[in-house]
């Protein structure tokens, strides 16, 4: 049978893949206060956005739009920033923990359709909202007491910024994670060029070009959670957190641990069959020789994730390779700045405003990127989206 034989029969799975991180994205975009970037006019804490507060010896953050799964807004970065360094100079402050509200997500991502908006007219929400997630980003990185991300339910784009950088990052049955950035034009970044290389092998990668779906226990064994827990354990879990006095970095990690080592794991990875092939097939010099290599494996597996290739953007995929190959020599503060860069070229070009015309306004999921191959994408463009910003560049 011939390739496009056989993988026609693997196109629908592909496609109910795409749309499923689709809809999550297009859910965020349905939230009616998404284009005034989420400013509310009741002052109850129950309308905050983000709720602040202190219990024992923790600063507790919490995330609070659950009707848009809990999508960060500038707004809601500018709270987060001063408090997470004000609790870190605080004494009587010895962890952060943070976490979504409602029972659906940690947080799906950031404010894309906003940004859409001011980056087609120019207008500096599309230079601010990413330079201000990327310092937040580098603060949770760089924090000096010990911050806990419960990532309970959906946690992708933005979301992950907010967690993976953190001390510990607790999954729960209902954590679904993606980096779906490649399917709207755009790249995985809050810091994605940092932590996705230093995965196993090309797992990072994977992930990264596909915007592949993991769920529950995956999350912890591919390395991006630290622990695992049942959902229920969660309210356990954050009275004991609270309760600690004056704990170290250790302490915590006792006390997470006690949990984890409760919930017995019994299902293996459900990527493990597969990671032999994912790191000779991905383990390559550019994102060309990725698809050669999926066509000429010819598996059903490969074949698969070769119709997910094809539905994302050319050049989304050229920056991300890049930008992963890059990220695996630099620390955090280097890749956010680079990423900076990269934000910013995605402002400047085509794909990231058809990609979210596709799946967020028209909602025809047929995005006509510009250019359409991966060969058209050229050595001197990909360069010029990596290149300072002079005056404009990301400082940390």
């Amino acid at each position: 049978m011939s390739f496009w034989g056989f993988s026609s029969r693997l196109r629908v799975r592909a496609l109910s893949r795409l749309q499923i991180i689709q809809k999550h994205l297009m859910h965020i975009g349905e939230d009616p206060d998404w284009l005034h970037h989420g400013l509310m006019s009741a002052s109850t804490s129950s309308d905050k956005e983000v709720l602040l507060t202190r219990s024992g010896c923790a600063g507790i953050i919490t995330l609070n739009r659950p009707k848009a799964l809990n999508a960060l807004n500038l707004p809601m970065i500018r709270q987060i920033y001063p408090q997470l360094k004000e609790w870190e100079q605080d004494s009587e402050t010895s962890l952060v923990i943070i976490k979504g509200a409602g029972e659906k997500a940690f947080c799906a991502g950031g404010d894309i359709r906003a940004v859409t908006e001011a980056g087609k007219v120019g207008d500096r929400l599309a230079e601010d909202f990413f330079r201000e997630e990327y310092i937040l980003n580098n603060a949770i990185g760089s924090c000096k007491i010990p911050y806990i991300a419960l990532i309970d339910g959906i946690v992708m784009g933005g979301g992950v910024g907010l967690s993976v950088h953190g001390h510990f990052r607790v999954a729960t049955e209902k954590t679904l994670f993606a980096m779906p950035e490649t399917g709207i034009g755009l790249f995985p970044d809050v810091g994605g060029g940092y932590f996705l290389p230093r995965l196993e092998g090309k797992l990072g990668l994977f992930l990264a070009l596909t915007g592949f779906r993991m769920k529950g226990r995956d999350v912890h064994k591919a390395g991006i959670a630290t622990h695992f827990i049942k959902s229920e354990e969660i309210p356990a879990l954050e009275k004991d957190l609270v309760s600690l006095r004056s704990p170290s970095k250790k302490d915590v990690a006792d006390l997470l641990n006690s949990y984890h080592f409760k919930c017995k794991a019994d299902d293996k990875f459900t990527l493990a069959d597969h990671m032999d092939k994912i790191n000779r097939l991905f383990k390559t010099n550019s994102v060309e020789e990725i698809v050669e290599n999926l066509i000429q494996d010819g598996s059903p597996f490969a074949l698969q994730h070769l119709e997910i290739l094809k539905k994302m953007s050319p050049t989304s995929m050229k920056i991300t390779f890049q930008q992963l190959e890059e990220g695996a020599r630099k620390n955090l503060s280097e890749v956010l700045i680079m990423e900076y860069r990269l934000s910013q070229a995605c402002m400047r070009g085509h794909d990231f405003y058809e990609g979210v015309r596709a799946v967020l306004i028209d909602k025809d999921q047929s995005p006509k990127w510009k250019p359409a191959t991966l060969e058209e994408v050229t050595e001197e463009y990909l360069s010029s989206c990596f290149k300072s910003l002079g005056a404009k560049e990301l400082k940390l």
